[in-house]
């Protein structure tokens, strides 16, 4: 039994024809005869009594319409219910700068809209301040680059972005070729974040591996300061292009090269606390972030950027 038989049959009872219930009920008349006869027989009684001025519910029908009515108030109670009980309460996410440089107003948005009632504090650090407020359990969620498994996250792999020699159009000394590898960049002022945060751990790691020299380079622990700095020709930076987002004349002022390097790739990866820990909201948004992600790289406004497929 269903409740659109139910919703049917109280219709059909109440207008007192079946053809008058179709037109209310915007249904073909043959249609809802066969609910009528369906709903008849799982019940092996007789509902309706048909004549040519109509129909009129038999006793047994009367008796089902007076419960059917009510079944049918309460299941649009429990309705009610459900969409007055939204989700509530505060959600923590931290978002290294430059993701949050791409992903940070379209997540407020899609949060909004699907959860008026959740409230987002969001936090923008690098990555290794953000990896300790987890442990600290001062954020719910954060999107990280360097995920150890030894630590008690739930980690899911997001984005896959290509890395970028970015240096000032002006004071280089040279333009940029379309690509670079990292042993081409070894004489070059540098200026990047320091050891504990995950874009640099990367990197150190590369060149490790291919037994380059160890980078020396200045240390700058702030996005927006860095990126001044290279602006006015202090030295190049090595970052995602997410890093160029917040310029809207980045096409004019810098000049990029992608690092050819096939390991040169950083992960961003959505890592939580426990899901035993993470409240019904937290769930809801973490599912969010996961969709606005999905839609950026698919759109091509995260550039450089490769959506990964879990």
């Amino acid at each position: 039994m269903e409740l659109r038989q139910l919703r049917y049959f109280v219709r059909v009872v109440e207008s007192g024809s079946m053809s008058r219930a179709a037109v209310d009920l915007e249904v073909v008349q043959s249609a809802l005869s066969q609910q009528i006869a369906r709903l008849e027989g799982e019940l092996s009684t007789r509902l309706l009594q048909r004549s040519s001025k109509g129909v009129t519910p038999t006793e047994a029908g009367l008796a089902f319409f007076r419960q059917a009515q009510l079944a049918l108030r309460h299941a649009d109670e429990a309705a009610r219910a459900a969409q007055q009980s939204r989700l509530s309460g505060s959600v923590s996410i931290g978002l290294a700068p430059t993701t949050a440089s791409i992903l940070g107003l379209p997540l407020m948005l899609a949060v909004h809209e699907r959860y008026p009632e959740v409230r987002l504090h969001l936090v923008e650090s690098l990555s290794g301040h953000l990896s300790g407020m987890l442990n600290a359990r001062q954020l719910d969620l954060a999107v990280l680059f360097d995920t150890d498994p030894g630590r008690r996250w739930s980690v899911t792999p997001l984005v896959e972005e290509k890395l970028f020699l970015i240096q000032a159009r002006g004071h280089a000394r040279k333009p940029l070729p379309a690509k670079v590898k990292l042993a081409d960049i070894k004489d070059l002022p540098l200026i990047l974040p320091s050891g504990t945060h995950g874009l640099r751990s990367t990197l150190d790691t590369a060149i490790s591996s291919g037994r380059l020299k160890r980078l020396l380079p200045m240390e700058i622990d702030s996005l927006a300061m860095l990126m001044d700095a290279v602006r006015a020709g202090l030295g190049c930076t090595i970052q995602p292009r997410a890093a160029l987002a917040r310029f809207a004349d980045a096409k004019e002022v810098f000049d990029v090269a992608e690092l050819g390097d096939a390991r040169l790739r950083r992960l961003n990866s959505l890592c939580s606390v426990s899901d035993e820990e993470l409240s019904p909201a937290a769930r809801a948004v973490r599912v969010t972030l996961v969709d606005c992600v999905r839609e950026l790289v698919r759109s091509g406004a995260w550039a450089g950027a490769r959506y990964h497929e879990n």
